[in-house]
């Protein structure tokens, strides 16, 4: 069984049809990317499993549960954390007071400590400025901070969407072994991704979408040295 199992997922923007019955899994302890172009369906994807959007019909499985019609606070609380695209951080809020809001859903503040000095040792840029507003802070560390936030609720598996977006090349490269040092230790990772050459190099497993269908699927290193997938998204 794997961790995630997404089947036959169908979900509607009014009467446009974003995602046409797709079907993938997540194994635990993999970095599963989902790439394609814009529009392809991946942000629908991630909203539906993590309980932002409703599906119309199919389901979703974590760790053998449904979770199809779960509130989104429910699943934090089971172990799914979300990096949304645009990193969406409190602005007004000190980096400390947006990391303690990923962790409303522990009851324990000491083990939130311990948690919070992980996060500060993954990243230490945070604890720098950790009574900065966090809408002083640079795009790059604006996406630690929405990673450390999730980090927080000490997920299992860990949704991230667009991790890489408008960032320079060098934070780029840090975000990625970031993404891979979280995933060693031990957190499963879904992740869309527009640079496709970068996901692929770290994923295990990847699914090509378009237009709301899965397109292509496999291993992820196999999946970079596909003619179809070169041409379409790895050409420089």
């Amino acid at each position: 069984m794997a961790m995630l199992e997404v089947r036959n997922l169908e979900v509607y923007y009014g009467v446009i049809q974003a995602l046409k019955g797709i079907s993938f899994d997540v194994e635990q302890g993999d970095i599963v990317a989902l790439i394609g172009a814009n529009g392809a369906g991946k942000t629908t994807t991630l909203h539906t499993i993590t309980g932002l959007l409703s599906a119309k019909a199919g389901t979703i499985s974590y760790q053998g549960t449904d979770i199809t019609r779960t509130p989104g606070y429910k699943l934090v609380q089971m172990g799914i954390a979300h990096v949304p695209e645009g990193r969406r951080v409190f602005a007004n809020l000190t980096v400390l007071q947006n990391l303690k809001m990923g962790a409303y859903t522990r009851p324990d503040k000491g083990e939130i400590e311990e948690t919070l000095k992980l996060v500060y040792k993954r990243f230490p840029r945070l604890e720098e400025r950790k009574n900065q507003p966090a809408g002083t802070l640079s795009g790059g560390e604006q996406q630690m901070l929405a990673m450390g936030r999730a980090l927080m609720s000490h997920p299992r598996m860990i949704v991230m969407d667009e991790p890489s977006m408008g960032l320079s090349p060098i934070y780029v490269n840090e975000i990625f072994d970031i993404i891979q040092s979280i995933n060693r230790d031990g957190t499963t990772v879904l992740l869309v991704e527009q640079n496709a050459k970068k996901a692929l190099s770290i994923a295990n497993k990847a699914y090509v979408l378009e237009t709301g269908t899965i397109a292509l699927s496999g291993d992820a290193k196999e999946l970079m040295n596909n003619d179809r997938v070169k041409k379409a998204y790895l050409s420089e």
